[in-house]
């Protein structure tokens, strides 16, 4: 997020906001909770005030309060920017919703392009884009280079960079301007154009320009559908992008559960093998590959995903 959304534009709640992070920090929540309450009273409309204010009391073992500061964000903020909405569906005081809020996803992603790489691949031992590339010329065999590649939710274009030498044309798409502006910088894509997956794909960028439907030998997905619930809207998105016979290559993180996807505590959601199973038939695609992997660490700990590689049969 923008430094100046945690400023609130009064001297004295900013001062009181700095102390009770240090209490936060130095492991006494409640207290931090109660200081920030008082800096909330000088600078009530400071939606970034509350959301700290429902952390502290969310880490002080007080849910219900907590879940009352994360409803007053959403009131001064109904764009969900913090993702306050996600928070709730966490402490269980509002359903899981199918979707984050793109506000919040654009602005994660915007904020984060400048360091993503390094905090990723250097940090994290992110390693979705060779995988699911190698994967995907596994499937390929000796079919030659695709004619047309389509990246969803490119990014900062770690997949594009895998991906290059097996394609003619290459187009990435991104909720974020940011992460576009730091994918063209590498100078590996033909297109690049902003397109949010979550919504419908009527009048997106994926088709506007002239760019046809069905005009893709390869779509990709590389680390992206985990930041979506309800995956059925990109799946016919895919669809409508690939030609018959065109593969779809993508990653889901693995929920380790029968069916269904959750929300985890990273604010990221986890789908099942049978679920995206039911969903990719459900938009004309047949699975030709899985690998379960680690697809990162977070917080020190491996997290599990599922690469797919499914082909477009109607």
């Amino acid at each position: 997020m923008q430094p100046t959304q945690f400023s609130s534009g009064d001297v004295i709640a900013d001062r009181r906001a700095d102390y009770a992070r240090m209490l936060a920090e130095s492991g006494d929540p409640a207290a931090a909770a109660e200081l920030m309450e008082q800096a909330l009273e000088l600078a009530p409309a400071w939606a970034a005030g509350w959301l700290r204010l429902g952390e502290y009391r969310e880490k002080a073992g007080l849910g219900g309060q907590a879940a009352e500061a994360l409803r007053q964000v959403l009131a001064l903020d109904p764009e969900d920017i913090f993702g306050a909405g996600l928070k709730l569906a966490l402490l269980g005081a509002v359903e899981t919703p199918d979707r984050p809020p793109s506000r919040y996803v654009e602005a994660l992603f915007d904020d984060y392009a400048d360091r993503f790489e390094a905090a990723l691949v250097e940090r994290l031992d992110y390693s979705v884009p060779g995988k699911l590339a190698v994967l995907v010329r596994k499937v390929r065999g000796e079919g030659g280079p695709f004619a047309c590649a389509i990246d969803l939710g490119c990014g900062t274009g770690l997949f594009g960079v895998e991906i290059r030498e097996t394609v003619r044309r290459l187009e990435g798409f991104d909720l974020s301007a940011n992460m576009l502006t730091k994918a063209e910088e590498k100078g590996i894509y033909d297109h690049l154009a902003r397109s949010d997956l979550s919504r419908d794909a009527e009048g997106s960028q994926l088709f506007a320009d002239g760019l046809a439907r069905g005009r893709a030998e390869l779509v990709a997905a590389a680390d992206v559908l985990m930041y979506l619930g309800d995956l059925s809207n990109a799946f016919s998105l895919g669809a409508e992008l690939a030609e018959p016979g065109a593969l779809f290559a993508f990653s889901v993180e693995d929920a380790g559960t029968p069916e269904g996807f959750h929300l985890a505590p990273s604010l990221r959601y986890a789908h099942s093998e049978t679920y995206v199973r039911a969903a990719l038939a459900a938009a004309g695609f047949q699975i030709c590959e899985i690998e379960r992997t680690i697809i990162r660490m977070d917080g020190g700990k491996p997290v599990l995903g599922i690469l797919f590689v499914a082909i477009r049969t109607r």
